[in-house]
């Protein structure tokens, strides 16, 4: 196959195999902007699931939605130790351009808002020392400034809102990695959410994050599962990862056998990300059109090593060597855990207890290495006193290494 016109290679295509199977939640998701637009309570979203699941890809997809619908929208990945004002005050000024609301007085006074929220990120600093966010319009004094992030915040969705409200539209802001927001700015997200349910306004957020996304917002405020509509992204039914295979072949005129679609799923487990690697490589390969399943056989390893850099090695080499034994601990555990005929790639949590024991250790000793790893983003808690791996594999990764 011409590996010149690879259909599989990241940013190929008019569809890439992250959005197969995602119909559901794109349809959903336009009822939602009509629901809002109309003026009829609708409440903002969160996508959550594990890392190659297509979350961001997902994310961009509704956000193309909401450009279609003639919404002003405004993205930003949530980072850790990076407080929300300035990226929230960027993706809400990019919003507000895409309104296309004529300029005026109420124009520039949303934008001089957004810039004053985004300049009491530096509170007390000179005025020529300020962050300036590339607004034309004076900063507004008196409004979504008093230096509480969950009051300038409300105050902040409450006017852009008016604005799009007068001109029909409505304003979406996306959040990638939305576990990574600080306590502070997750509490101040639940409030301005709260406060725009409550008013009506045509402003929504939409966030995407780990499993235990749910978790922080509720630990935040105790009405949070209120203000979401939650949605669940998990792997790819063996229909749609089929699809997301023969979708970007049939564009090259190429074809792929029964055989080899069984065998790609037995590869990948239906994980987009998954999908995506091995069809690179198998589709590099491949000498001709239909793929076989031994095409795939001759090109896994390809696509393992290949992962085992790119996905995984990248992910392991952050981990100091003391949080590198806890997570080789998990990946063994998995296989004790596993019940006959089970895969172990299958199994979800495991106990922490069940780790000290397994290590010879302490519970309390192993405490450092567990948080950290969380703050890391390889693990997560679903459920008290016991983690579980936010990369799928990364288990097989890690005990092929030892």
């Amino acid at each position: 196959m011409d590996p010149i016109r690879n259909p599989y290679a990241p940013g190929a295509g008019q569809r890439p195999p992250e959005l197969a199977g995602r119909d559901e939640q794109l349809d959903r998701f336009r009822v939602v902007l009509e629901r809002i637009q109309r003026g009829r309570p609708e409440r903002s979203m969160i996508l959550t699931g594990l890392r190659g699941v297509g979350k961001t890809v997902l994310l961009n997809a509704l956000r193309s939605t909401a450009v279609r619908a003639r919404w002003g929208t405004g993205k930003y990945e949530a980072r850790p130790e990076q407080g929300m004002r300035r990226p929230m005050a960027a993706a809400l000024h990019v919003a507000v351009r895409e309104l296309g609301h004529p300029q005026g007085d109420e124009v520039d006074h949303v934008l001089g808002v957004i810039k004053a929220f985004a300049q009491k990120d530096q509170p007390g600093a000179k005025l020529r020392d300020r962050w300036n966010p590339g607004i034309d319009a004076p900063a507004v004094l008196g409004r979504a400034d008093s230096g509480d992030i969950e009051i300038d915040l409300v105050e902040l969705f409450t006017d852009v809102g008016g604005l799009a409200a007068d001109v029909g539209k409505g304003v979406a802001i996306f959040i990638d990695e939305m576990q990574d927001l600080g306590p502070e700015d997750v509490s101040a997200i639940c409030a301005a959410c709260h406060e725009l349910s409550q008013s009506a306004l045509p402003v929504i957020v939409v966030g995407a994050g780990l499993p235990h996304l749910p978790a922080v917002l509720s630990a935040s405020k105790s009405y949070s599962e209120r203000l979401f509509r939650y949605t669940r992204i998990d792997r790819l039914s063996r229909d749609a990862a089929d699809r997301a295979l023969q979708a970007p072949a049939e564009d090259e005129d190429a074809e792929w056998s029964p055989e080899a679609l069984e065998a790609m799923y037995a590869a990948t487990g239906g994980y987009p990300y998954f999908i995506q690697a091995y069809g690179k490589e198998v589709w590099d390969l491949a000498p001709a059109s239909p793929i076989t399943a031994e095409d795939v056989r001759v090109a896994s390893p390809e696509a393992e090593a290949e992962l085992a850099v790119g996905f995984f090695g990248s992910r392991y080499e952050r981990a100091t060597p003391g949080e590198r034994e806890y997570l080789r601990a998990m990946a063994e555990l998995a296989v004790k855990y596993a019940e006959d005929g089970q895969d172990v790639d299958e199994v979800g949590s495991v106990a922490t207890a069940d780790i000290a024991t397994h290590l010879g250790r302490k519970p309390q000793s192993l405490s450092p290495a567990r948080d950290a790893l969380l703050k890391k983003g390889l693990i997560y808690s679903g459920e008290r006193g016991r983690i579980a791996f936010t990369v799928p594999h990364f288990g097989r990764y890690l005990r092929s290494q030892t």
